[in-house]
């Protein structure tokens, strides 16, 4: 019997239809749609052209409801989410260069 690790999808595949991923985003598809225009985010595609949002999408998107929602325009929240993913980059490359196991990021953290 297969565990339910097994089937569920990757961190990183995209399986959510947008009004789903804007439904577990507490967010409008509108507003889903405003951030990709922001290029704040950018979901796969099918074959058929419908986006398909992961679950690190879904992450990334509660990380920019939070900062909108602390007054961040989304010109300064690309600029936070670009710097966080450039200090996630290198602290995998510090990791990886020690030899050191990798380590998640603390709660909170993107």
């Amino acid at each position: 019997m297969e565990s339910q690790r097994d089937t569920l999808p990757a961190v990183g595949q995209g399986v959510y239809a947008i009004s789903v991923a804007a439904e577990l985003a507490g967010i409008g598809v509108q507003t889903l749609r405003l951030y990709e225009q922001h290029g704040l985010l950018t979901p796969a595609r099918s074959a058929g052209g419908t986006r398909r949002y992961s679950g690190a999408d879904i992450t990334r998107l509660a990380r920019i409801t939070t900062l909108t929602g602390e007054g961040v325009n989304l010109a300064a929240v690309a600029r936070i989410l670009e710097l966080e993913d450039t200090v996630a980059r290198l602290r995998e490359q510090l990791h990886t260069a020690q030899g050191a196991p990798r380590r998640p990021p603390a709660a909170g953290r993107a």
